[in-house]
């Protein structure tokens, strides 16, 4: 315990130690919790853990914001304990969609640079507890974060009281990466002063009010490994044809070798794209995004990658082994933020990105669908995908055509849910190719789009409905009642696919 107290450097704050269990008492039914944690990285363990044990013998239900989804399986043994009301902004566990499918819990999907905004505002239920996880507590009282920021400094700014969880597992090597900023009261507010990817602009820490530390938690935990796959063929391929539009962008002059700061969403899709480029002649290479993947590492030692900033690290079981044990060769390479900033749609903007984010499915026209399953079924969340579409330099969508060993399409005559309107999608990507959209007409759209990424299977039956909808005319054709009709032959028959005879 007393080498533990030397993380706590502020000493008026080394009486407040108490155990996971009596931090969990002071949370009562109703209450609102801010837990740090962002895609699986600085989350919460010990305390969440013991929320779930109180759970056993009694009933009580949080709401609960965090900055992403929680690893550690908190997610998970949140949903099982039946402790949620209410979740945002994002989450990815089988347990908990399932709950919130079936109506158990509220799920507020929205974009995540707008959490910050919603409890500056009160629009949202103040923040009775912020639960954060830490490296340490400097002696002027701030609070040093660990693998992510997420929304934690939002969370301890506003907070009623505040519970620190510092994390001796997570390397100290850590400490000097974060750069926290607040971005102020709309409407009174300064402009965000980063110009550059590796701009400092904020503190070491997030500034904490000490008097409302209610009490400081060890625990000696690991973040969760990510969950993604390793890029497979059909990735691959989408990786190369991603470069080929590069290549395309640079021979008319509107990119250069170092392409522009990249953006990349979470997953297996995303995190292979950024990998296939480890071989490219792509270098220099910035990246200014939510996450950092295995792939943003990979292209680091390839030399492919000059400077990172984030607001979380989530990575594979070796590649986090290799990568925490070997953290000083990569800090002068990164930076971490609050998700408002990396997020922020002002700094996007400015910056120019490059965004690479992955649709669930996609139609005709461009619209994107990139949280509902068949329209209804909530997936994760649209995360920050939105906050960067909406403002990058160019809007990149990833997809595999099919599903489920081919009885789904990917792109669809009319998306069952939009997230990303047509407005904010400038390319989106197959195996089967890709298709810039940019400047196209809806009509001249779905040319491209059914040539270059639909599945040979289903470009037959692509065409058929296209066809008929041309003679109801339009800006953008469709055949009402038939617009949703693969997803009720997926709903009725467990595939898109449609027969020959169905399609006359």
């Amino acid at each position: 315990m007393e080498k533990n107290l030397e993380r706590i450097k502020a000493t008026e704050l080394q009486d407040r130690v108490v155990t996971a269990q009596e931090a969990a008492a002071w949370i009562q039914d109703g209450m609102t919790l801010g837990l740090s944690g962002f895609t699986r990285a600085g989350d919460v363990k010990a305390v969440s853990y013991a929320l779930v044990e109180r759970a056993k013998t009694e009933n009580f239900k949080v709401n609960v914001f965090t900055g992403a989804s929680l690893g550690s399986d908190v997610d998970r043994l949140f949903a099982e304990a039946g402790i949620v009301n209410k979740r945002l902004p994002f989450q990815a566990d089988p347990a908990m969609r399932k709950a919130i499918n079936a109506g158990d819990m509220y799920f507020l999907d929205h974009h995540l640079s707008h959490t910050a905004e919603w409890i500056r505002t009160g629009a949202i239920e103040p923040i009775d507890f912020a639960i954060v996880e830490a490296l340490s507590i400097t002696e002027d009282g701030m609070i040093i974060p660990t693998t992510s920021v997420g929304n934690s400094s939002i969370f301890v700014k506003h907070a009623k009281n505040i519970i620190v969880e510092i994390n001796t597992a997570q390397p100290e090597t850590f400490e000097g990466i974060h750069d926290i900023y607040d971005a102020g009261t709309q409407g009174e507010r300064d402009p965000i002063p980063l110009t550059s990817v590796d701009q400092r602009i904020g503190t070491k820490g997030i500034p904490v009010d000490m008097e409302r530390v209610r009490g400081i938690v060890f625990n000696h935990q690991d973040d969760s490994p990510s969950t993604i796959m390793a890029p497979d063929l059909d990735t691959k391929i989408i990786a190369d044809h991603l470069l080929n539009f590069f290549r395309s962008e640079i021979e008319a002059g509107r990119l250069t070798e170092k392409l522009a700061p990249l953006q990349s969403g979470i997953g297996t899709v995303a995190n292979a794209v950024l990998h296939g480029m480890i071989d490219s002649e792509f270098e220099h290479l910035e990246v200014y995004s939510e996450v950092l993947q295995d792939a943003v590492f990979d292209l680091m030692d390839a030399g492919k990658v000059d400077f990172a900033s984030c607001c979380s690290i989530t990575l594979s079981e070796p590649k986090m082994e290799q990568v925490f044990s070997e953290f000083d060769q990569y800090r002068d390479k990164i930076i971490m933020r609050p998700q408002e900033i990396s997020n922020h749609p002002e700094v996007v903007r400015r910056l120019g990105l490059i965004a690479i984010n992955t649709a669930l499915e996609f139609d005709m026209y461009g619209n994107v669908n990139s949280t509902h399953v068949s329209g209804t079924k909530m997936m994760n969340g649209i995360g920050g995908s939105g906050d960067f579409a909406r403002n990058a330099r160019l809007a990149i969508f990833v997809t595999k055509s099919t599903a489920k060993d081919g009885k789904i399409s990917s792109v669809v005559p009319f998306a069952a849910h939009v997230d990303h309107t047509e407005h904010d999608v400038d390319v989106v990507v197959t195996e089967q190719g890709y298709a810039d959209l940019r400047g196209l007409a809806p009509r001249q759209r779905v040319e491209v789009i059914i040539e270059n990424c639909v599945h040979p299977d289903y470009r037959p039956q692509m065409r058929e409905y296209y066809e008929e909808a041309l003679t109801r005319g339009g800006q953008t054709p469709h055949v009402l009642e038939k617009a949703f009709s693969w997803h009720e032959s997926l709903a009725k028959n467990g595939t898109m696919l449609l027969k020959k005879e169905q399609l006359v």
